[in-house]
């Protein structure tokens, strides 16, 4: 049994908790945010303060893969989700059958189970309340780490953690689950540790708003749940309890879009995109904007060139691979992180830090960072391709694996086999180059991918819209 400390209680962070302890381990959650969660969805989201995490009430969205692994791992939480709302959807159900020929056994794989961010935390931590070995303390901010005297390790070596009170609280493992703002990175390069970090400030800003229907229903789903227009893309986000999300997201740097602050020019400017305007036909659950910038994607690294920069201390979630919010991926990403985490314990043990820094390390390597990767390389053309048309160019990429994947894109609607494909890159269900590497994908891509874009304003009836052409 190792003794675990973690700080950080977000869906990632409870996940993790919850399969190390169920896999022997005792385990102490750390949480700076002291109000205990809501009982229900509708007082988690009206009621429940976590200051802690900004985003706590921006659009949310879980992927197929995020829900195949829970329903794995963790079935109790799946039951939990359902119990508070969480609604269960899958694409293929809403489409014709020109679109995605005959049913398949093999499409359930599809289904996603998702809720807005309160109600999805609220649930998983009535699971982790009743997990045996899991223990959650609310209000407990941690100020710094503490260390093993230096000078009999190579490297920095963790012990725990201290406190604003003053308390040191030991462990033979610490985890950061702290975010994509946590403060290990810097505790850590002050404690000596040669730790470094990737960061690709992409200014991204989200604009965006929630919505209740009368009748708990969720708007029909007329495209994907996100959608590209040149400079802006449309995320229409399906919740719990008969709500939904619908978000415009641009480039931090287009001046025109800050005008989308305002409730009224949102609203005017949303009931010009075909596919989703009828989204906009529900009771709004707030009155203000729901704006989220400063988003960058960020990767950590605590080994470098396979040793170990600190040992005693991992880091998972957004704490170690933070990733642009409009693909959805975080919480996939940071379960896959959870279950590599669970797995290298189990095969290693806490005795040698040293061999666990490396062997978890690793196992990420392998299971989780080529969909990083992926995703870095998404968010850094899309922008590129957001700033052309801000610019008013034609976008040009001839990567081979770029036109590729726009093939397999584009070709959604006239394949059922590329529309499966799409989706099971979409989900994390896959990588793009793996689907394309199938035989007779990339040719099937190549005869179907030529498409025409989606039907909304173009970047000079935007401006026209802003009053600032």
């Amino acid at each position: 049994m190792t003794t675990i400390v973690m700080v950080g209680s977000g869906v990632v962070g409870m996940c993790s908790a919850m399969l190390l302890a169920r896999d022997g381990h005792q385990i102490t959650v750390l949480e700076r945010d002291p109000a205990l969660p809501p009982a229900d969805a509708a007082a988690a989201w009206a009621d429940w303060e976590r200051r802690s995490v900004a985003q706590f009430r921006n659009g949310h969205l879980f992927l197929s893969r995020f829900r195949e692994e829970l329903s794995r791992e963790l079935p109790e939480v799946v039951t939990a989700l359902e119990d508070f709302g969480a609604l269960r959807i899958n694409t293929l159900d809403g489409l014709p059958e020109s679109f995605t020929g005959p049913v398949l056994p093999e499409d359930r794989r599809f289904d996603v189970l998702t809720a807005r961010r309160p109600v999805c935390e609220a649930a998983l931590a009535r699971v982790a309340d009743q997990t045996a070995g899991l223990t959650i303390r609310r209000g407990v901010a941690v100020s710094g780490l503490v260390l093993a005297d230096g000078s009999e390790h190579s490297v920095p070596r963790v012990t725990g953690v201290r406190t604003e009170e003053g308390e040191e609280v030991m462990a033979d493992l610490v985890i950061d689950a702290g975010g994509r703002r946590s403060p290990f990175q810097r505790w850590l390069t002050e404690a000596g540790a040669a730790v470094t970090e990737d960061v690709d400030d992409l200014g991204f800003v989200y604009y965006g708003r929630h919505f209740a229907s009368e009748d708990g229903s969720v708007p029909a789903a007329h495209g994907g749940g996100l959608t590209h227009y040149g400079s802006v893309s449309i995320l229409s986000l399906a919740a719990d309890n008969g709500t939904w999300s619908l978000i415009l997201v641009a480039s931090a740097k287009d001046k025109a879009m800050r005008a989308l602050t305002d409730t009224t020019t949102w609203t005017n400017v949303m009931r010009q995109f075909p596919l989703t305007a009828h989204w906009l036909d529900g009771e709004p659950l707030s009155d203000k904007m729901e704006v989220m910038a400063g988003i960058a994607d960020i990767r950590r690294h605590l080994v470098i060139d396979g040793k170990p920069a600190v040992e005693g201390v991992v880091a998972i979630g957004d704490a170690s691979s933070a990733t642009n919010p409009s693909v959805g991926r975080g919480a996939s990403i940071g379960l896959l992180q959870a279950i590599a985490l669970r797995d290298t314990l189990a095969a290693t043990g806490s005795d040698d830090l040293h061999a666990l820094a490396i062997a978890f390390h690793d196992a990420c390597e392998e299971r989780v960072s080529p969909y990083v990767q992926d995703t870095v390389v998404f968010d850094r053309t899309r922008l590129d391709i957001i700033e052309s048309a801000m610019n008013g160019v034609d976008y040009v990429n001839d990567d081979p694996g770029y036109l590729l994947g726009q093939a397999l894109a584009n070709g959604v609607g006239r394949h059922p086999d590329l529309l499966r494909g799409y989706l099971e890159v979409a989900n994390l269900l896959a990588r793009g180059a793996d689907v394309l590497s199938r035989p007779g994908m990339a040719e099937l891509a190549i005869e179907h991918g030529a498409a025409a874009p989606p039907p909304g304003p173009g970047r000079h009836d935007l401006l026209e819209l802003l009053g600032t052409s």
